[in-house]
């Protein structure tokens, strides 16, 4: 890492604990880049049983279709081998439904987990079906201070080029540089409000200060590739102004009651994530949430979504998104800038390394995938959120390891 973890808790110490500061960082360890030519991790901060079962003897539907009881073998292993991590779970789907979950050590089908950059595929999906709302006039590709009260120096950028990273707005890698972590006034925090979870961080006055107060080493809009960030939650407040709406009630309008999810939520865990428990109610900063990272669900809620993604836009009989909005998502932006140029749609990363792979890594070791030469995708749920955790080792073991053995099993079922 470029700043050392004891730099960042002497930066966070005092009214924000160390695990704000730290936990943000995570965001740049972990969050996974595209295969190939991936962006290094400096540059950007923030079951057993086969067929339809499910692992670790938690009961399946079927046991027809492709035989994935290696890949829950692997699953298996993974927390035997790791100490810190005492469950893990996954679920496959293509797009008629659940193909398979595998649940394993002290994880069941229902455990919620936060999700930490894992958020930034259901985000974009909220922003696109806001688009794509005839009842609305909104476009992605439209300057925000189209739909913003103030004018500032990031107010000439899209929304667009915000969920791609290429806004030119400094991302995670300037996170120290981002204000105060102690305060003691809400000047002093500057764009780290946006991690907040305490009673005076607004999520709207936060979004303005977003806009309003330049970071150092702005770049131009569509020449840098700058993960994560401040771009991504100017582009919510944006969506959530337009729509006269709080960023929660434009989720649960676009995609929780559509979709008919259980939890699926945002908050703002940043500043103690170990405080969650897995109980709804114990996600902290629900008032300012975090666009990029704060969501938490559970496998069925996370399964409907990347369904939607593999049958046209629909969960069951409502059109949730576009086949343009889908196909959107997955072109790349981030690729075609000339500084750090990083295979990115919005919100997927592009793995050059898995054609027709596209992922979404979290810092906590959540990873959502769809494979679209296949028509299958899949989730990942991890919840070890302590200091102690390698939160790059889920992910690097579902992408490396599990996406091509789970391949490997759907090929030989073909």
């Amino acid at each position: 890492m470029l700043i050392s973890k004891k730099v960042l808790d002497l930066l966070s110490a005092g009214l924000l604990r160390p695990t704000f500061i730290v936990g943000c960082l995570a965001v740049l360890a972990s969050c996974g880049g595209g295969g190939g030519s991936a962006t290094p991790a400096p540059v950007g901060p923030g079951d057993s049983g086969t067929g339809a079962g499910s692992g670790s003897g938690s009961g399946g539907s079927n046991d027809t279709g492709p035989n994935f009881s290696d890949v829950d073998d692997s699953f298996q292993a993974f927390i035997d081998s790791d100490p810190v991590f005492d469950g893990i779970s996954y679920v496959l789907v293509n797009s008629e439904g659940v193909m398979h979950t595998g649940v394993f050590g002290d994880h069941t089908e229902d455990t919620v987990v936060l999700l930490a950059s894992t958020s930034k595929v259901p985000a974009v999906m909220t922003i696109m079906a806001l688009e794509d709302d005839p009842n609305i006039e909104f476009s992605i590709t439209a300057p925000v201070s189209t739909y913003l009260a103030y004018d500032g120096p990031y107010a000439d950028r899209t929304v667009e080029q915000m969920v791609s990273n290429t806004s030119g707005i400094p991302g995670l890698r300037l996170l120290p540089g981002y204000g105060s972590a102690t305060g003691p006034t809400l000047e002093d925090f500057n764009h780290l409000c946006q991690f907040g979870s305490q009673a005076f961080f607004n999520f709207e006055s936060c979004g303005q200060t977003l806009v309003q107060n330049e970071l150092p080493t702005s770049r131009s809009a569509g020449s840098v590739y700058d993960y994560g960030g401040s771009q991504w939650q100017i582009a919510g407040v944006t969506a959530s102004t337009v729509a006269n709406a709080t960023w929660n009630q434009l989720v649960d309008q676009y995609l929780g009651t559509p979709c008919d999810l259980e939890v699926f939520t945002f908050g703002n865990p940043w500043e103690s994530p170990e405080s969650f428990t897995g109980a709804v109610d114990t996600l902290a900063g629900v008032t300012n949430p975090n666009i990029e990272g704060g969501a938490v669900t559970n496998m069925a809620d996370y399964a409907k979504l990347l369904q939607v993604h593999l049958n046209g836009g629909f969960c069951g009989e409502t059109r949730v998104l576009s086949e343009e909005a889908i196909a959107s998502m997955q072109t790349d932006r981030g690729g075609l800038v000339t500084t750090n140029a990083t295979p990115y749609g919005m919100g997927w990363w592009i793995r050059t390394d898995l054609p027709g792979v596209f992922t979404d890594p979290g810092a906590f070791g959540a990873v959502s995938f769809i494979d679209v030469n296949r028509g299958i995708g899949g989730y990942m749920a991890i919840d070890e959120y302590g200091d102690d955790a390698d939160s790059g080792a889920p992910p690097e073991f579902f992408i490396g390891q599990a996406i091509p053995a789970i391949q490997a099993a759907y090929d030989a079922a073909q």
